[in-house]
Order: C-alpha cells, then sequence, then structure tokens
C-alpha cells in the first residue's frame, strides 16, 4: 500500500496532521493544500487547535503550513499544540479558553480582540485588528489588513495577506519573532532588511518602504509618509 504523506485525524477539539518525514517541505505543503482543499465541505467553518505529528518543523515552516491550511478550507485555527503534550487535553484546553475569552466583537473595518496570545495560538482575521494585549513569543497574527497591539509584540505578524504591502503593524512594544507584510518579510536576526533606530521603548510601526521593512517610533510625519 503507498504511503500517505498526509494523514488527517480529528478528536473533538482538534486535528492531528500527521505528515510524511521525507518529503521535501514545498512537495508536502501541496499535498496538506490538496488534502484540506478535498475536505473543506466536511470540516466546514469552526474553530480547531492543530498538532503537527511525523517530523519536526520549524516556526516558520508551522506558519507556513497553518496558512497553507486555512486558504484552503475555511477552518480557523486558534492553537498549535506540541506532539508531546497530552494532545486532546491540550486541544480541550486551548478550545475552552478561547470560548470563555468570548473572542472577537465585530466592527465594520476591523475586529478587536481581548486577551494575550500565548506560545502557539494562531489569531486570524480578514480585516485589520487591534489586540488589547500582548502577543507573546511564539504566537502569530494575521491579518489581511493591518495590526495594532496595544501591548508588546514579540511573536509573528502576517499582515496585508492578500499581497497588501501598504499594510502596517504598530505596537505599543515592538520587538517581534518575524514581520511579514505582503510579501516582505524581516525577521527579528535580520540586521539590513528590518531596520530600527535605536530608540527608548515607545510606540512603533512597521511598514513597506522600497522593498524593506522599517520599524520607527510613531510620529506625525512618519504618519503621513506612509500615506494611512
Amino acid at each position: 500500500m503507498e504511503k500517505q504523506p498526509v494523514i488527517i485525524k480529528n478528536n473533538k477539539y482538534g486535528l492531528i496532521v500527521i505528515l510524511d518525514g521525507d518529503l521535501e517541505f514545498e512537495a508536502l505543503q501541496e499535498k496538506v493544500a490538496e488534502k484540506f482543499r478535498a475536505s473543506a465541505k466536511f470540516f466546514g467553518e469552526t474553530q480547531i487547535a492543530l498538532c503537527f505529528q511525523g517530523r519536526k518543523l520549524s516556526q516558520e515552516e508551522e506558519m507556513a503550513l497553518v496558512e497553507t491550511i486555512t486558504g484552503n478550507c475555511m477552518l480557523q485555527v486558534i492553537s498549535i499544540v506540541d506532539e508531546d503534550e497530552t494532545t486532546e487535553q491540550a486541544m480541550k484546553k486551548a478550545v475552552e479558553t478561547q470560548a470563555e475569552r468570548e473572542g472577537l466583537m465585530d466592527l465594520q473595518d476591523g475586529r478587536f480582540y481581548k486577551g494575550t496570545l500565548r506560545s502557539g495560538q494562531v489569531l486570524e482575521s480578514e480585516t485589520s485588528i487591534i489586540i488589547l494585549g500582548d502577543v507573546n513569543p511564539g504566537a502569530r497574527v494575521i491579518s489581511k489588513g493591518n495590526v495594532v497591539v496595544l501591548g508588546a509584540m514579540k511573536g509573528n505578524a502576517f499582515v496585508g495577506a492578500a499581497g497588501n504591502e501598504s499594510a502596517f503593524v504598530a505596537a505599543l512594544s515592538m520587538d517581534p519573532m518575524q514581520i511579514r507584510i505582503g510579501d516582505v518579510i524581516a525577521r527579528s536576526s535580520d540586521k539590513g532588511q528590518a531596520k530600527k533606530k535605536k530608540t527608548e521603548d515607545v510606540p512603533k510601526i512597521a511598514y513597506v518602504e522600497d522593498g524593506n521593512i522599517y520599524i520607527e517610533p510613531i510620529t506625525k510625519d512618519v504618519l503621513n509618509d506612509i500615506n494611512l
């Protein structure tokens, strides 16, 4: 029997995605897209926790697979559970915590999220989003619009997810692991791409200019320059 590169197992609270350990990542990503696209009607539209098994993934690869999954079905991934945890109990806790927070409050042009995003949690929005709390290392925010964090931005942010490089990320405290705006990516280790001015810890904004992501203190002049 031919080995399946992607196997999906489900429980009450989420999905376990078992991945081939030898397939090249790009080919594996295509197989994940095919699998979830074929199962989209079956899964429907719901919030789930997710666990990857079968191979060790980097945070960037995890984020890429989450984007692939949500881009090929209507599922919303609220948390990624580590394989070494008691998986179903961890998924149960993630789903219940999300429900208790009362989630997101819809607005005409954006949304609010109240609470801190912890490592492994993924928050997605079709519109701009304001987070009333921190985004911890290992957490991810994905938005087709802008992201404003009224707290510390220490995780990963992907804005302009539909390819909009005029989107931005703003935070009261800005020290992200990774920021992606449209197709431009900057990581915390980048020296040239994410260009920070050495300033005290003040509110900052990340935006794209000339193919680079710049992170600067929020001033009236900066806001005018990037045409918000």
